[in-house]
Formats: C-alpha cells, sequence, structure tokens
C-alpha cells in the first residue's frame, strides 16, 4: 500500500494516509503543484510556517528502472514568489519508493531545530539537530551516518539556508553517500531552514514491492537496453556528461561569458571549460567519467572530479556550473571551478544563482573578471550569517538592484540559466514564460537552430519540451534519458501499470505534462503575476551578443499561442 506522510513541526506529529494507485502515477513535480494550489500557498509569506514544504516521487522509484528516482521539492518560491519545483537525483527518492511513500509534506515550524527520521517500519521520529547547526554538507552528512548508520539517504540543509539565503537548496545524498544531488533552485532551502529541518533522514528498506514483479523487472531490463542502444545517451551523457554542453555552446555562441556580454569563451580549439578538454584530462588523472547518481541508472551522466594529484575535488561538474559559476564570471580555469563547486556543494547552494550573482559584483567593478581568490573569498564568507554573507545570498535579482545595475540577468527574480536567449531561442522561450522563474529545466530545446524556422514552430518547440519535461518530472525520471522516454511514451505507460495495477493509457504522457503546466500557471495568477513579469531584461533586446551578433527576439506579447495552451482549464 502507498502512503503519503504528512508531518506537522509546530506539534512534532505525523499523520499517515492512504493513496490510491492512480494517484501515485500522478507524481512529483504534478503532486507538489497540487498540493500547493489545495493549501493556497499563494497567500502566504515563503518562509512563514504557513508555506508548506513537499517532497514528491514518481511511480518507478525504488524498483531499478534507470534514471526514475529523482525527487521533487515544491513550495512558494521565496526567491521568485511564485510557485517553485525544484529536484534532484540521488537515493532519497529511492529510498521513498521503497517506502512506498509517495509523498511528504512539511507544514508549520518546529519550535527547535530537528533531523526528521523515519524509519523502515514508517516510524516518525523528530530527533533534536543543534550539533549538526553551522556545519558544512559534507561534515553534517558523516555525523548523519555516524549517527544512523549506512544504510539511509537523506535531504540535507547546508548552513546557507539555515539563515534563510535564496540561494540555497536541498542536498541529497548519492551512491556514495555525498551530499551532492541538489534540488537547488528556487531557495526552497530557505523554506527548509525556516521550518528549522536541518535533515530528513530515511531508512533504506532494501526491496521495492510492486504489482506485477516479473513485468516490471523485464520493464527494467527493457527500458536499460533501450538506453544503451541510443547515440546520445551513450555517446554524449555516459561518455562526456553534461560538461559537454559547453563545448556546443561555446561553438554554438549560446554560452554565458562575463555577464553575459559574450556567447563565446575562446576559439573551440583553445577551449578549455568543456567536456572535450576535461574528461580525457580527469580519466588520466585517476577520475570517473561515467558515474551513476542515483542506483540502477546506466546512463551515468555524473562525474568524479579530481586534482593533478587523484585526490577527490567534486562530484559532480556539471554544465551549468560551468556555464553560471564559471565561464558567466569569467574563469579560464577548469580545476578552480571544480574547487568552487566543492565549496557551492558543502555550502548546499544553487551554482547557478551564485555564479549570476557573483558576477554582478564583477560587473560593478568590485573584482575583475575571473578573480578566482575574490569568488573564494566570496563563497567562504557564506559559511556564517554576517552582513556580507545575507547580502550575497539573496541572490541575483535583489543584489543587482542594490548595486543599482542594470544589465542584470534574471526572470522573475530568477537567474537565466547557462543558454543565452538572444541564441537558443526555443529554451528562452522556456525561460520566459514558465512559472517556475528562468529554469531550463522547465522545457530545454539546447541544440535547436532557430533563425530560419518559423516563429509558429520555435513556440511549439518550447512548448512541447515544456510538456515532455513535465510529464518527467511528475514520473521521477531524469530528463537526460528523455531522447528514449520521450519517445516511449506507451512503453513508459504500461512500466507504470505493471508497478500500480493501474490502467494508463499511452495518453496518459501528454496529459500529465500539460496539467502540471496548468497547475503551475494558475497557481502563479493567483499569486498575481502577470505576462509583463515574462519579458526578458532590457539589454538582451538592445544589445548584439558576439560572435552571432543577435538581439533577442521575443516578447510577451508574441507568445499569445503559447499563453491560450497554458491557460486552458485553469
Amino acid at each position: 500500500m502507498w502512503r503519503s506522510l504528512r508531518l506537522d513541526l509546530s506539534a512534532h506529529k505525523a499523520y499517515w494516509q492512504a493513496v490510491a494507485p492512480e494517484e501515485v502515477a500522478y507524481g512529483g513535480r504534478y503532486r507538489t503543484g497540487q498540493l500547493l494550489l489545495e493549501r493556497e500557498a499563494w497567500r502566504f509569506d515563503p518562509l512563514s510556517p504557513e508555506n508548506p514544504l513537499a517532497f514528491a516521487i514518481g511511480p518507478l522509484a525504488g524498483t531499478g528502472f534507470s534514471n526514475a528516482n529523482r525527487t521533487s521539492v515544491g513550495a512558494r518560491s521565496p526567491l521568485t514568489l511564485g510557485i517553485k519545483e525544484a529536484n534532484g537525483g540521488g537515493t532519497f527518492g529511492y529510498a521513498l519508493g521503497q517506502m512506498r511513500l509517495s509523498h511528504l509534506l512539511l507544514e508549520g515550524a518546529s519550535p527547535g531545530w530537528v533531523v526528521l527520521r523515519i524509519t523502515r517500519e514508517g516510524q516518525v521520529f523528530f530527533d533534536p539537530a543543534e550539533d549538526l547547526l553551522g556545519l558544512g554538507n559534507f561534515e553534517a552528512a558523516r555525523k548523519l551516518f555516524a549517527a544512523y548508520g549506512r544504510r539511509i539517504a537523506f535531504a540535507l540543509l547546508g548552513p546557507v539556508g539555515e539563515y534563510g539565503g535564496l540561494l540555497s537548496g536541498i542536498a541529497f545524498s548519492d551512491t556514495d553517500g555525498r551530499p551532492s544531488r541538489l534540488a537547488a533552485r528556487g531557495g526552497v532551502g530557505a523554506v527548509m531552514g525556516a521550518k528549522r529541518v536541518k535533515a530528513i533522514v530515511v531508512e533504506v528498506p532494501g526491496k521495492a514491492e510492486v504489482w506485477d514483479k516479473p513485468k516490471v523487472t523485464g520493464a527494467v531490463r527493457r527500458y536499460a537496453e533501450l538506453l544503451r542502444q541510443d547515440p546520445l545517451v551513450m555517446q554524449f551523457y555516459n561518455a562526456i556528461g553534461t560538461m559537454g554542453m559547453a563545448d556546443f555552446q561555446n561553438a554554438f555562441g549560446g554560452l554565458p561569458v562575463r555577464n553575459f556580454r559574450e556567447g563565446r569563451l575562446a576559439p573551440p580549439e583553445d577551449f578549455r571549460m568543456g567536456g572535450q578538454h576535461i574528461a580525457p584530462l580527469n580519466r588520466a588523472r585517476g577520475g570517473k567519467h561515467t558515474h551513476a547518481c542515483m542506483p540502477g541508472c546506466v546512463i551515468g551522466c555524473s562525474n568524479v572530479i579530481v586534482d593533478e594529484r587523484g585526490e577527490e575535488v567534486v562530484s559532480p561538474l556539471e554544465y551549468e556550473t560551468i556555464g553560471l559559476l564559471g565561464t558567466n564570471c569569467g574563469l579560464t580555469d577548469p580545476d578552480q571551478l571544480a574547487r568552487l563547486n566543492r565549496l557551492a556543494n558543502d555550502l548546499g547552494v544553487d551554482t547557478i544563482e551564485t555564479g549570476a550573482t557573483l558576477a554582478l559584483f564583477m560587473e560593478k567593478g568590485e573584482a575583475d573578471w575571473g578573480d578566482y581568490a575574490f569568488m573564494e573569498a566570496r563563497l567562504k564568507a557564506l559559511y556564517t550569517p554576517s552582513e556580507e554573507a545575507r547580502f550575497l545570498a539573496q541572490g541575483a535579482a535583489r543584489v543587482g538592484e542594490a548595486l543599482g545595475l542594470k544589465r542584470v540577468p534574471v526572470i522573475k527574480r530568477q537567474a537565466i540559466s547557462a543558454y543565452d536567449p538572444r541564441v537558443v531561442e526555443a529554451t528562452g522561450i522556456t525561460m520566459m514564460v514558465t512559472a517556475q522563474g528562468a529554469d531550463h529545466t522547465a522545457g530545454n530545446a539546447p541544440r535547436l537552430e532557430t533563425r530560419a524556422m518559423p516563429v509558429e514552430e520555435i513556440l511549439e518547440a518550447s512548448y512541447q519540451a515544456q510538456v515532455n519535461a513535465a510529464a518527467n518530472d511528475a514520473l521521477g525520471l531524469c530528463v537526460f534519458g528523455g531522447s528514449v522516454t520521450n519517445k516511449q511514451v506507451a512503453f513508459i505507460a504500461e512500466s507504470v501499470n505493471a508497478a500500480l495495477g493501474t490502467n494508463l493509457s499511452p495518453s496518459f504522457w501528454h496529459g500529465l505534462g500539460e496539467g502540471v503546466l496548468r497547475l503551475e500557471h494558475r497557481f502563479n495568477h493567483l499569486a498575481g503575476f502577470s505576462h509583463e513579469d515574462d519579458r526578458l531584461p532590457r539589454f538582451f533586446y538592445e544589445e548584439p551578443v558576439p560572435p552571432k551578433g543577435h538581439t533577442a527576439r521575443f516578447r510577451p506579447e508574441d507568445l499569445s499561442l503559447l499563453y491560450d495552451r497554458l491557460h486552458q482549464g485553469s
């Protein structure tokens, strides 16, 4: 039997409730959005006890189905003030799936700091967390394992989230126990901090119960086979990882460089911040360049980066970190970036928002582009809640306004991801219209050359990418399997049916994705957002970006075809 768990943090009480299989199918991002709407979270201050914090998984979590163990985290965002879903991989969703815990809802605020502990038997404990406060994620994780054993998975709040920093995410344990898989964006960590929850620890049962075990076992094997046969999965994600996108965007002209002043850091043959340079270097040093962040994943797009002595620095180093914490700040040395990435993981902060914010100090002239010492010092200052740290931790929109800057790359107060919307137009449109703020994961089309395409086709590409991303997120599936998953919707529906005993048709996929989008747009409408909030910052329309020389073409008034579809039934 699948269940949900609601925790009244103010009273330290737990309430279990049975969840019908048909409801479990509508998991992940769909579930978090629905919970936030039902509880009218748009009415509340995001950092008040009334703002609920939801964790939800997909119906295949815990089964060994490749890349099906992502965990969605939902709340009203203190960064954007709209709806937010941030999701991450690792072992936490896997553990929830084996517990048959479809979603976890945190309400109110604890009187004192706690570690929420859920045992295999379903007991819930509110353990004191004072000895973890102020610690970086790596030391806090070590103490969690020492206290509760190795057969646990956790969701962990870093020190920045403790004092309400809007850069903060929530770190999930990876397959090796690192606190390195972040539900990073939107300040969801600040919401967890406001509830005085330092960590959620789940004991891993070790096996998953499903409706039809032989069929699920066959589906697990079939999906793994399909992924291994897919060229994009095996030749790009498995071989190089997401950092290969840095090589592509640098050549394509869509890479953020020095606060989006340019789209190319260096000629492709001299570019050292992408997978073509980093992957062979890391392998030669003894690092891992194929690594699974979650149990059973055959994509293995993660990595373990080592230094020249072969000692681990960080896992993983991914494209968005390269783009925003790296090239957008003018860095050209991947070893320096890896060390900054390690600091960010220990702090539990979003490297996109953090990189965009640090670049604004360089824009202001407080440091030179690529000043590693400056960046390191600013990150280290975030460990303690000084006035300087609290200022930086508010994110790009608020820091940019306070510094009096005009070139602040945000939409709905959230930093734009590592795809220049003047060049990567379909993704740019997604980042404009999504209720999530400037978030590429809401529907990415990073390789699409759009300048020769009819406008209607560009809008359709963005819309379909958003629907597919939303369906993947609702099913707890990593989008890096999308080249297979998005084409195999009948197979995915059959796999869910085998796991749950439901009778879903292939049309379930598209309806699920569209349902997510309409829930989220309804929420933001109720929160007071309008289409004017979708406009890009002015400099994107006025400044041509080298080397292509493009300016942004799309404004909210050009997107009515999308708006008509996103608001149907809302």
